[in-house]
C-alpha cells in the first residue's frame, strides 16, 4: 500500500499553549484577589481611596476614586472572572491544545482545515476577552458557569461548532482505521458541550441594541436547566475531555499502554449516561419536585463506579513504571491529578446524598471539593501536558527539572492549603448554623458569629493559593527558558499508508465496540443519544407540567422599580455570596425570619428569571429579607457593611449611592416581561411604569428620613428629590419586596381556588 507523506501542525498547538499559561496565571491571580477580599474587604478601598480613616489607602483624596470603579473591582465580579477564566480560559484551551497535538498523530493526519483551527482559536481569545470587558462592567446573567450575555454565548457556539467541524471532519480524513479512546471523549464532550450550552442559555434579549437579556425560563424550571447545565459544565468540560488528554498524555509519558481497554469502554459509555443525571443533586431540599432530587441523589451515587474506574485505569496504567515517578516531574503531576480526580468524584456523591447536603451545601465545604477538582485534577493535568509538549515541540530538554520539581511540590502544598481549610470552614458553617440552644433559640444567632469563626480558614486559604500561584510563575520561567535554549519546529513531517476502503459493516470475529471504533458518525450519534435520554427524562417534565409549578395566587409580579433594583443585584454579582431560597429546616426558617414557619415555595419563584437561588452562602439568605430591616438600614449597610454589622466581609458599594439609576429602559422592561413571556401587567400599569416607579421611590426615601435623622439632615442641603433618583432606592426596592408575598400559613394556591 503506498505511503503518504504529510505533516503535523504544531503551530496552532503552539497558540493554545500560550494562551492556556498566560490566562491560568490571570485566572490564578484572580482567584487569590477573591481569596484575599474574603478577609479583607477593604481592599478596592485600599487601592482606589476611602472616608474611613482606619483604612490606609494607595489614593490621596477620598471616597470618590471608590465611586469611580462603579464595582469593576466588587466581589461578585472578580468571583465570576475568576470562574470563567479557569474554566474557560485555562481549561478549555488546554483541552484544545491537547485536542490538536493528540488527534493529529492518533489519526495520523493534519488536522482538516488550518483556516478553521485559526478561526476557532481566534474567536475563542475574542470571547475570553469580551468576557474580561463585560464582567468587570458588570454585565452579566447571574447564571453559574454561564454568566455571559447574550452575544458571547452566540459567539461562544460559533467557535465551539467550528471546532467541533473541523475536528470531525479531520476523523473522516483519518489514516487509522480505529478510533483510540481520546477521540471517543474527545466526541462525547463535544456533543455534550454544545448541547448544554444551547439550551441553557435560550434568552431573549430585551433589543438587539443592547447587551440585556432575560432567561428563557422561569424560577425553578429554571434552576433545574441551570444546574443540568452547571453540573455537566463539570462533567463535560473539566472532566471528560480531561479525561481525554490522560488516555494519551499519561501513556506516553509513562511509556506504557493504557491498562485496560475494555475498562475504557465501560468507563466512557456508564460516565456519558450516568453524569448528566446527576445535576439536581445541587436543588437538595429546594422548591424542585421531589422526585428530581431523588434521582439527582441516586445518579450522584452510581457516579462513584465509571469514575473511579477511570482512575484506576489511569493509575494502572503505571504498573512497572513507578520507578519513573521519582524521577519524572510529568509523572508526579499525572499521579496527584488522577488521584485528586479519585478524590473528587467520590466525594461529590456523598455530598449529594441527603443527610450529608443538608450540612455541606451552601458551605465552604462545597468551594474545597470543587477547587480539590479544580486545582489538583485540572491544573495539574494541565501544568504535566505542558511540561511534555514544550521540549517535545521546541526540540530539546525541559530547562530544569529541579525547578519543575519545585513547581508540583508549591502546587502540592498548595492544594493542600487550600482544601483542607476549606473542609473545616464547611464543617464549621454547617454545624454552626444549625446549633439550638436547650430553649429552642439558636446558639448563634447572629450570622456573622459563624462568618468571623472561620476567618483563620480563608488566610490559610489565601496562603494556599500563594503556593500555587508561585508555583504557576516558575513554570513560566521554566517554559520561557526551555523555549529560549529550543528550536521550535512549526511541521512536524510524517508518513502513514492511506486508509483502505472496506465495508461498514461487521467482519466476522470482529467486536462491536471495534466496529463502532471505525464508525465515527455512528459513534457520535450513540454518544448523543446517551447523553440525551436522562437530559430528556429530568428537563422535559419539569418544562412542560403546569401542576409541577403550583401558582400562589397572593405572589405578584415585580413592580417597575423593583424589577430595576433585581438588575442592579445581578449586575454587582450579590448572588455569589447571598442565596435566595429557605430550604424546610427548622433553623433557617427561624434564622431568616420566614413568617409562620414559611420556607421557600415553587411558586414564589414564577417571575423571576433568571432564578437567584444562590449557591453558597458568604452572607445570610435574602429570601425573606422584606421588611426584616428599614430601609436606612439597607441604605447604610451599602455605603458601609461595618457600620451596621461589626466584622462584615462585605465590601463596600458606595457608587449606588452617588449614581442615577437609567430608567431609559425600564418601561421597555415591563412591556417585554408582558409580550414575551406574558407577565400579568395591565395596561393601566404599563402606561403608568413611570409613576409607579416615582410613587415608591419616594415612599422608600420618605421611611429612609423618618428612620434615620441623619440621612435626613444630610440630604436636606442637597436638591429636593434628588436621592429618589439613585441606584440604591431600586435595590432597596427589591430587597424589601423578597418574600413578602407570602404572609400566612394557609398558602392559597390555583389548584385549590
Amino acid at each position: 500500500m503506498e505511503t503518504q507523506k504529510f505533516s503535523y501542525d504544531n503551530n496552532i498547538v503552539r497558540a493554545f499553549l500560550y494562551a492556556t499559561i498566560v490566562f491560568g496565571i490571570i485566572g490564578f491571580v484572580f482567584g487569590l484577589t477573591a481569596a484575599l477580599m474574603l478577609f479583607y474587604p477593604e481592599l478596592p478601598e485600599f487601592l482606589f481611596g476611602t472616608d474611613d480613616t482606619t483604612i490606609n489607602s494607595l489614593a490621596s483624596g477620598n471616597i470618590q476614586g471608590l465611586i469611580n470603579t462603579n464595582g469593576a473591582l466588587g466581589f461578585g465580579r472578580i468571583r465570576m472572572l475568576h470562574t470563567n477564566t479557569v474554566i474557560f480560559a485555562f481549561v478549555c484551551n488546554i483541552v484544545y491544545v491537547g485536542v490538536y497535538y493528540s488527534t493529529q498523530r492518533l489519526l495520523k493526519t493534519r488536522m482538516y482545515s488550518d483556516t478553521l483551527s485559526w478561526v476557532h482559536f481566534w474567536t475563542w481569545q475574542i470571547m475570553i476577552v469580551a468576557t474580561f470587558i463585560t464582567f468587570f462592567m458588570g454585565i452579566n446573567t447571574s447564571k453559574e458557569y454561564a454568566e455571559h450575555e447574550w452575544p458571547i454565548d452566540i459567539l461562544i457556539a460559533i467557535s465551539w461548532i467550528i471546532f467541533g467541524v473541523n475536528m470531525i471532519l479531520t476523523i473522516k480524513k483519518r489514516r487509522v482505521r480505529h478510533l483510540y479512546v481520546a477521540i471517543w471523549f474527545y466526541l462525547g464532550t463535544w456533543v455534550a458541550v454544545a448541547m448544554l450550552h444551547i439550551f441553557n442559555n435560550l434568552e431573549v434579549p430585551l433589543s438587539f441594541s443592547g447587551w440585556k437579556s432575560y432567561s428563557a425560563y422561569a424560577g425553578v424550571k429554571d434552576a433545574i436547566v441551570q444546574w443540568w447545565y452547571g453540573h455537566n459544565a463539570v462533567a463535560f468540560v473539566l472532566t471528560t475531555p480531561v479525561l481525554g488528554l490522560m488516555y494519551y498524555f499519561l501513556p506516553k509519558a509513562a511509556d506504557r499502554p493504557v491498562f485496560s481497554y475494555k475498562l475504557s469502554i465501560i468507563h466512557f459509555w456508564s460516565l456519558i449516561f450516568v453524569y448528566i443525571w446527576a445535576g439536581p443533586h445541587h436543588l437538595q431540599y429546594t422548591a424542585l419536585p421531589a422526585w428530581a432530587q431523588a434521582v439527582g441523589t441516586g445518579f450522584s451515587i452510581m457516579l462513584i463506579a465509571p469514575s473511579w474506574g477511570g482512575m484506576l485505569n489511569g493509575l494502572l496504567t503505571l504498573r512497572g513504571a513507578w520507578d519513573k515517578v521519582r524521577e519524572n516531574p510529568i509523572l508526579k503531576f499525572f499521579v496527584v491529578a488522577v488521584t485528586c480526580y479519585g478524590m473528587a468524584t467520590f466525594e461529590g456523591p456523598l455530598l449529594a446524598t441527603k443527610n450529608i447536603n443538608k450540612i455541606g451545601h451552601f458551605t465552604d465545604w462545597v468551594i474545597g471539593h470543587v477547587h480539590l477538582g479544580a486545582l489538583g485534577w485540572n491544573g495539574f493535568m494541565a501544568f504535566g501536558v505542558i511540561y511534555y509538549l514544550v521540549p517535545i515541540m521546541w526540540r530539546t530538554k525541559i530547562w530544569s527539572v529541579k525547578l519543575a520539581n519545585w513547581h508540583f511540590w508549591l502546587g502540592t502544598l498548595g492544594i493542600i492549603f487550600y482544601a483542607v481549610p476549606m473542609y473545616i470552614a464547611g464543617f464549621t458553617q454547617g454545624l454552626m448554623w444549625k446549633q439550638f440552644n436547650p430553649d429552642g433559640t439558636l446558639l448563634w444567632k447572629n450570622w456573622l458569629d459563624t462568618v468571623t469563626a472561620i476567618i483563620p480558614y480563608y488566610k490559610l486559604r489565601f496562603l494556599g493559593g500563594l503556593f500555587y500561584l508561585s508555583g504557576g510563575l516558575l513554570l513560566v520561567v521554566n517554559v520561557y527558558k526551555t523555549i529560549r535554549k529550543g528550536s521550535f519546529q512549526k511541521e512536524v513531517p510524517a508518513e502513514a499508508p492511506a486508509l483502505a476502503n472496506i465495508s461498514n459493516k461487521r467482519k466476522e470475529g470482529e467486536g462491536f465496540h471495534l466496529w463502532l471504533e471505525r464508525m465515527p458518525m455512528l459513534l457520535t450519534v450513540m454518544s448523543l443519544l446517551t447523553i440525551s435520554i436522562g437530559s430528556m427524562v429530568e428537563i422535559i417534565p419539569t418544562l412542560s407540567l403546569k401542576k409541577s409549578v403550583p401558582t400562589i395566587s397572593a405572589v405578584k409580579p415585580y413592580s417597575p422599580l423593583e424589577l430595576e433594583g433585581r438588575d442592579l443585584y445581578i449586575r454587582e454579582g450579590c448572588n455569589a455570596c447571598h442565596s435566595q431560597m429557605v430550604r424546610p429546616f427548622r433553623d433557617e426558617i427561624v434564622r431568616f425570619n420566614g413568617k409562620n414557619g414559611q420556607y421557600s415555595k415553587a411558586g414564589e419563584f414564577v417571575y423571576d428569571r433568571p432564578f437567584l437561588w444562590g449557591s453558597k452562602r458568604t452572607g445570610p439568605d435574602l429570601h425573606r429579607e422584606g421588611g426584616k430591616n428599614p430601609s436606612s438600614w439597607h441604605y447604610k449597610h451599602m455605603y458601609n457593611p461595618r457600620s451596621t454589622s461589626a466584622g462584615s466581609i462585605m465590601p463596600r458599594y458606595p457608587w449606588l449611592i452617588s449614581n442615577n439609576l437609567d430608567r431609559s429602559k425600564m418601561v421597555d422592561k415591563i412591556k417585554f416581561m408582558k409580550s414575551t413571556y406574558d407577565v400579568p401587567y395591565t395596561k393601566a400599569q404599563i402606561d403608568s411604569a413611570d409613576k409607579w416607579a416615582d410613587n415608591q421611590a419616594a415612599k422608600i426615601v420618605k421611611d429612609i428620613f423618618v428612620e434615620a435623622a441623619d440621612l435626613k439632615d444630610a440630604y436636606a442641603k442637597r436638591p429636593k428629590g434628588e436621592l429618589e433618583k439613585k441606584e440604591i432606592i431600586a435595590l432597596i426596592s427589591y430587597l424589601q419586596r423578597l418574600g413578602t408575598d407570602i404572609k400566612t400559613t394557609e398558602i392559597k394556591t390555583a389548584s385549590n381556588n
